[in-house]
């Protein structure tokens, strides 16, 4: 069996639960499914690695399809959060350890993703973040990812990573500087503050919002109005591409800068991450 056919067989997930139409227009990737008390719903690398390999696949698949037809990938969630972003267990033992070629290669493998998204998966998909729970740091930056995010009220969103003397370094300031002004971008990188989606929606970083439990019904009507005029989106896509783009190349060259500013990192803010870890755990395992 060739590697191509490998991508394309449909296997069980661990870490998350897949949905998709029969025509293979509507793809739903729910992160966290199945997950265990006290696991907490972050980037943990098996995650990734299921999320990207899927991802992969369908992008193969559309290889293999008529060209110009529109196709949507939504990313939602099981869990109560969105995401709570990077795994903070794994870089304080990577920090600790000072081993920058494991934490660069977790980092690459974000970028890798954030950048496959934020293109469309080749271009022939619109994707979308539903944000029904809290998107925190890296959980935050893959929603900033993607060509719409739709978040539900009463969400809390943020990028919290200056607690513990670290910045978001996995495409937050690109992308977010596609929404805002680079002064708005950092002002919400160092603030530290967890923001309410009803504030991000008046910042324009949220772009539709809508009361508790109507986000799923709420990207269904999008993608229906989406639908009505395939090519103009798609048009959308490959504009955005030109005046807006995110190269590869910028996305790396700043989370090179983040790995090289977390292994500076003294104990005093390891042991902030550490009680991060502590309280997500608990509230993951109460939940």
């Amino acid at each position: 069996m060739s590697t191509i056919e490998k991508l394309l067989r449909v296997r069980p997930y661990s870490t998350m639960r897949v949905e998709g139409d029969p025509m293979g227009r509507e793809h739903w990737l729910y992160m966290h499914s199945q997950q265990q008390a006290g696991v907490r719903p972050c980037f943990r690398t098996e995650l990734m690695d299921e999320m990207w390999s899927y991802l992969t696949s369908i992008t193969l698949r559309e290889c293999q399809r008529e060209p110009g037809q529109l196709r949507h990938v939504v990313l939602a969630s099981d869990a109560p959060a969105f995401n709570l972003g990077g795994d903070l267990e794994l870089f304080s033992q990577l920090i600790r350890n000072n081993n920058r070629e494991r934490l660069l290669a977790y980092a690459r493998r974000c970028v890798d993703g954030v950048h496959h998204l934020h293109n469309g998966l080749g271009g022939d998909v619109r994707t979308i973040a539903l944000v029904q729970g809290d998107a925190l740091g890296g959980g935050l930056e893959l929603a900033l990812a993607c060509h719409t995010i739709v978040a539900e009220e009463g969400v809390g969103m943020g990028l919290p990573e200056v607690l513990f003397g670290l910045f978001p370094g996995m495409g937050a300031y690109s992308f977010l500087c596609k929404r805002v002004v680079p002064q708005v971008a950092e002002k919400l990188i160092l603030d530290g503050v967890i923001h309410s989606s009803e504030e991000l929606y008046r910042l324009g970083i949220v772009d539709v919002l809508v009361p508790k439990g109507e986000g799923e019904r709420a990207v269904q009507e999008l993608i229906r109005q989406q639908q009505r005029a395939p090519h103009a989106h798609l048009a959308m896509n490959a504009v955005r591409s030109i005046a807006q783009p995110v190269g590869y190349d910028e996305l790396m060259g700043i989370t090179e800068v983040w790995v090289d500013t977390a292994l500076a990192l003294g104990e005093r803010s390891l042991k902030t991450m550490d009680r991060i870890v502590r309280a997500q755990t608990r509230n993951c395992a109460a939940a």
